[in-house]
């Protein structure tokens, strides 16, 4: 099958600059993945899964291990801006292609949302709403000029954020209210519980490939992006582990379910008050390196969808100075404020992650059709990955499901449209 470059690999003038190496690339993942799930998704996991926490914590590892690996592949052949949406257009065909950008935008979108308004509320609970959109457009300045200051940022809040959950895990596994006891799966785990568990949980994985959006930015992409996206995913699966472990241990599963600040809240349970109010900073600081990663990815995704004419053309503008898609940033900035504005985070998550899910489907799709010299992976890895994805998409609580199945006949009807309107002489 032949490769469409992008306009970028034709040496024309909206061409992203190549300033990312492994390092940044990893720590890119890292500030996508670590603090979203952690302060954000395991409280709800615990109320679906209960005892059986830990399960869906696995099984969400599976299926992001799969997706991961695909998303690997799938970058190292296709190393332009927009990662899926390029995979499936390109191994699947133009409408795949379409749906999975659409999927991304919209459900990455509500995932700004979510991260934004966790800073609100750790930061100031009274003003959530108020302070979710000043954080919008801070991060949104730094975007604007350049993706070595975005890089640098997001590697600043990677170091305190682990920092923070490393005193936390200590503390707690040290502390004299550890009961193990509170680890053993009972009679509430059901399969159903567990499945929508991990589907939430897979919210906070979802950012390992946020790398592969960046394709157009990397140096030696065949090398760095399938490197990159293991290493990130890996050490952000130890962390999580970790992480839910040590909260279980101390809160327990019903204790755990019914927090709204789970880690602060195994922190009062282990008798460490002075680490409060590190973790709540550390709750503010993970969601604003959360933020800033995925702002990056959908801004990408944008200007992939924008060069196909998916989107305004217009936004596929790249800045002359900080060679970034400033246009697709603004607007993206401002969709973001404005849902952060509006939303509220537990709607969010579930809604991320169909859309997110509805994505890495088609990866996956779009991996099983390599070929052994196009570094296909084990035939296993995009099945289980693609069966994965569906299953727990549409174990989801059923308003995500509705709601999310709404959005991308939106987008596929959308893409009829323009179907049409384009054989018209």
């Amino acid at each position: 099958m032949s490769i469409t470059p992008p306009p970028a690999a034709a040496g024309l003038p909206d061409e992203l600059q190549r300033r990312l190496g492994v390092p940044d690339a990893v720590v890119i993942g890292l500030g996508s993945m670590i603090g979203a799930g952690i302060f954000a998704a395991l409280a709800p996991a615990a109320r679906a899964a209960g005892s059986g926490l830990l399960l869906g914590l696995a099984l969400a590892a599976v299926v992001a291990y799969c997706n991961a690996t695909s998303s690997a592949r799938l970058a190292a052949l296709y190393p332009a801006s927009g990662g899926t949406y390029v995979y499936g257009r390109e191994r699947l065909g133009e409408f795949w292609g379409h749906l999975a950008g659409w999927a991304f935008v919209v459900g990455k979108t509500a995932s700004c949302a979510a991260m934004a308004l966790t800073v609100g509320t750790y930061v100031w609970p009274g003003q959530a709403h108020a302070v979710a959109v000043a954080a919008v457009v801070a991060l949104t300045a730094v975007n604007y000029t350049g993706v070595q200051k975005s890089a640098l940022l997001t590697r600043i809040i990677v170091a305190l954020v682990l920092a923070v959950l490393a005193a936390l895990v200590v503390t707690s596994l040290t502390s004299g209210a550890v009961d193990a006891a509170r680890l053993d799966v009972g009679t509430d785990a059901t399969a159903g519980g567990v499945l929508q568990a991990a589907g939430l949980l897979f919210f906070a994985f979802a950012g390992y490939a946020r790398i592969a959006t960046l394709g157009e930015e990397v140096r030696d992409p065949a090398r760095t992006i399938p490197r990159a996206i293991p290493i990130a995913l890996g050490i952000t699966l130890v962390v999580y582990a970790l992480v839910a472990i040590s909260v279980l241990l101390v809160l327990g599963p019903d204790g755990l379910a019914a927090a709204g600040a789970p880690l602060t809240d195994a922190a009062r349970a282990a008798g460490a008050e002075w680490l409060i109010p590190v973790v709540r900073a550390g709750a503010a600081v993970a969601a604003l390196g959360s933020l800033l990663a995925l702002i990056l990815g959908v801004s990408r995704t944008t200007l992939a969808m924008a060069r196909d004419h998916h989107l305004p053309h217009a936004l596929a503008a790249v800045h002359p100075k900080f060679k970034v898609p400033h246009r697709a940033e603004l607007l993206v900035g401002a969709v973001v404020a404005t849902a952060a504005a509006t939303t509220d985070v537990r709607g969010a998550i579930g809604f991320s992650s169909f859309g997110v899910l509805a994505y890495y489907a088609i990866a996956n799709a779009s991996a099983c059709t390599l070929t052994p010299a196009e570094g296909r992976p084990a035939r296993i890895i995009p099945v289980v990955g693609l069966t994965g994805c569906l299953v727990l998409a549409f174990a989801l609580p059923l308003p995500s499901v509705l709601t999310g199945a709404a959005v991308l006949l939106v987008g596929a009807s959308a893409y009829g449209i323009r179907r049409v309107g384009a054989r018209r002489p």
